[in-house]
């Protein structure tokens, strides 16, 4: 309630949102914000009827608006008509960060309860510029900002291009990339160490790296599994991935290579985005020359024969790390991590949260803080 009273004596004229997500003693929580200086008070829409009828009628006697906020409610068309019969000011459509995560929107449910209800609809959860002009176009009265600008390494720039976008809803794009597209769009702009945070330190190959440095792969695995040297599953896999593919090969040795410059070659033509090698590659300056992206656990001249021994796309180990055909692989110069296929919607977005964070720490540590300050380290230590 200190936050609601200094916002409410630096913002003069600015209505203040009081976000209690309260789900009981409603008139308690709505009196209390209400004193300290907000304008609207927002409750879970999940609370009980009764505690809802209490909170509006608080809300009456000390002149605030009460907003009913949809996150986790089962069935938020219904619940949204119900609401609306209760009296409540505003309905918020609100997916949380963890909802996010796994691929829910919240402009989808929007379109969903602007077509039931005629109270004003807020929007939240994942809004920016372009879903935030994409709410007020499919019927949203209010929108609700928080990561794209607090995550931003300049928030003034952010909330300006958030407010003007909001103001001309018209120009908003409506054509949505598919899970896929996303997946892979996010994972080119985000790095190995980003997606090993998100993951908790999951999915990272021990000793593999790159021949070539300051080169980047993203794509889906084409797996192979050989004996040491054995180069046929390996080469064979290049007819069976493309674009869009990495070729991930298990080879148990690290004295005798799979993988050379013919093959390199083969693959760059092909346009596979990369290779990743449990073992060793040879022919180094022909790959370097290529410029295209290796990781492999080192480099030996030795070749060994093709004998066809293996399988292509059956499960493996990498790196330390099951792979399995269709797993998502990042590498990068920090090394590479594995994704599961069916968790790789999700640990992108985590990703992209992390190098948002990391991106305002990395500002505010060039405006004169130490990384110490910024991390707040002692909020950590035992006392």
């Amino acid at each position: 309630m200190n936050a609601v009273r200094e916002l409410k004596k630096s913002l003069h004229g600015v209505k203040i949102v009081a976000d209690m997500k309260t789900v009981d003693t409603g008139a308690l929580e709505v009196e209390m914000a209400a004193k300290a200086g907000a304008d609207i008070v927002a409750m879970l829409a999940s609370s009980d009827d009764s505690t809802i009828a209490d909170a509006k009628m608080a809300a009456g006697k000390y002149g605030v608006s009460l907003m009913m906020d949809l996150l986790t409610v089962p069935n938020p068309v219904e619940r949204s008509k119900e609401l609306e019969a209760l009296g409540v000011d505003v309905i918020c459509v609100h997916v949380g960060i963890d909802q996010q995560m796994t691929g829910r929107d919240t402009i989808s449910f929007l379109k969903d309860i602007t077509k039931v209800v005629k109270v004003p609809v807020a929007a939240a959860g994942g809004i920016d510029a372009k879903t935030g002009a994409e709410a007020i176009a499919n019927g949203a009265s209010i929108v609700i900002v928080g990561g794209s600008v607090v995550r931003s390494a300049d928030v003034t720039s952010s909330a300006r291009k958030i407010r003007e976008a909001i103001d001309r809803p018209g120009s908003a794009e409506h054509k949505r990339m598919s899970a896929e597209e996303e997946i892979i769009a996010i994972l080119k702009e985000v790095s190995t160490p980003n997606v090993s945070d998100a993951m908790h330190r999951k999915g990272a190959m021990h000793d593999i790296h790159p021949i070539n440095s300051g080169v980047k792969i993203v794509g889906t695995a084409v797996t192979v599994q050989t004996l040491a040297g054995d180069w046929a599953k390996p080469v064979e896999a290049i007819d069976i991935a493309g674009p869009g593919n990495i070729i991930v090969i298990y080879n148990g040795s690290t004295s005798i290579a799979p993988w050379g410059g013919l093959a390199t070659l083969s693959c760059k033509i092909k346009g596979i985005e990369g290779v990743v090698i449990e073992g060793a590659a040879r022919d180094i300056d022909e790959i370097k020359a290529l410029g295209y992206p290796i990781f492999s656990r080192g480099s030996v001249p030795n070749a060994g024969e093709p004998k066809g021994m293996g399988e292509i796309n059956a499960e493996i180990t990498c790196g330390g790390q099951t792979v399995r055909p269709g797993d998502y692989i990042i590498g990068d110069d920090s090394g590479v991590v594995v994704i599961p296929k069916d968790r790789a919607y999700e640990i992108a977005k985590r990703a992209q949260m992390v190098a948002e964070n990391e991106s305002r720490l990395y500002e505010e540590i060039k405006r004169g803080k130490t990384l110490s300050q910024v991390a707040n380290l002692k909020r950590w230590e035992k006392v």
